[in-house]
């Protein structure tokens, strides 16, 4: 699940650094949209909407807008934690950052779980769900309330046991790449690399709305922690895939994509009778 990472990521990184880089990595991500779109269309396959990907970018300029001005609230627990760290661990040789991989991996990868299974967390991981089209457009419509549903905290233990803020987002930007192109229908099959990869084919089971492919394959770069924990499902062979929500939004409307999922939320509140009922509302199963 990638909105998270670009609420980290954005506010933390060396502002002059990311500065310079943000041109080039835009512009390699239009061009892999544009080359994605022209060997569809050869191929002849359904994988874009243009009004679909018209309001993925404005989900995309929305979030350029929102991370500056929430930048010190996502800061300052990180400041916070690290000033409490256990250890100090630098990345100084392969191991400290296979280490970090991992943790980063395995965080994510609870952190994406929750945002399927806890409402709150789901009200901001929706807007990622809700494209029919699977593509790299698909890639860039995350949510704008990622502060607010709190999805940097799960990555505070990182933090605590000793890594610097930086690497952990750095890390975390890493993974935020490579999911990038993980979104799409053009892929082969991976061969040996499916085992332990988050690969397009695991990642299009994510993203798909079919019964068999609910609620599956939560991993960033790796899948091992899929395996690992009973969430990974294989590629249906003989069943088409369905992208987007259970319930599709059927909306366009930036707007209306990024806070749907809290109005309802918000109605389901104020239609509870009891605290009890309030709670599940909020923080149940979505």
């Amino acid at each position: 699940m990638l909105d998270s990472l670009i609420d980290l990521t954005g506010p933390l990184q060396p502002h002059g650094a990311w500065q310079s880089y943000r041109p080039l990595v835009a512009a390699v991500a239009i061009g892999f949209m544009l080359l994605e779109y022209g060997l569809a269309r050869l191929a002849l396959h359904d994988t874009h909407d243009a009004k679909e990907t018209a309001a993925s970018f404005g989900i995309a300029a929305g979030n350029a807008l929102l991370r500056g001005m929430e930048a010190g609230l996502v800061a300052l627990p990180f400041v916070i934690v690290y000033e409490y760290r256990a250890f100090d661990i630098p990345l100084n040789s392969v191991w400290a950052v296979l280490a970090l991989l991992l943790g980063s991996e395995f965080f994510y990868y609870w952190h994406h779980r929750a945002a399927h299974r806890i409402r709150w967390l789901w009200a901001t991981h929706a807007v990622h769900h809700t494209p029919s089209k699977l593509n790299y457009t698909a890639a860039i419509r995350l949510g704008w309330t990622g502060a607010i549903s709190g999805n940097f905290l799960f990555f505070l233990p990182l933090v605590w046991i000793g890594f610097h803020p930086l690497a952990v987002l750095g890390m975390l930007a890493v993974n935020l790449g490579y999911q990038f192109f993980i979104h799409t229908q053009l892929a082969p099959d991976l061969g040996p690399l499916e085992w332990v990869l988050n690969t397009p084919r695991h990642h299009q089971v994510h993203h798909a709305s079919n019964a068999s492919c609910l609620d599956r394959n939560y991993g960033g770069i790796l899948i091992i922690f899929d395996r690992m924990f009973g969430s990974f499902a294989e590629h249906p062979k003989d069943e088409p895939l369905r992208y987007g929500l259970v319930d599709p939004l059927n909306s366009n409307n930036p707007l209306r994509i990024a806070f749907h999922e809290w109005l309802r939320m918000a109605r389901d509140v104020g239609q509870a009778r009891s605290w009890r009922q309030r709670w599940r509302a909020m923080f149940g199963t979505p």
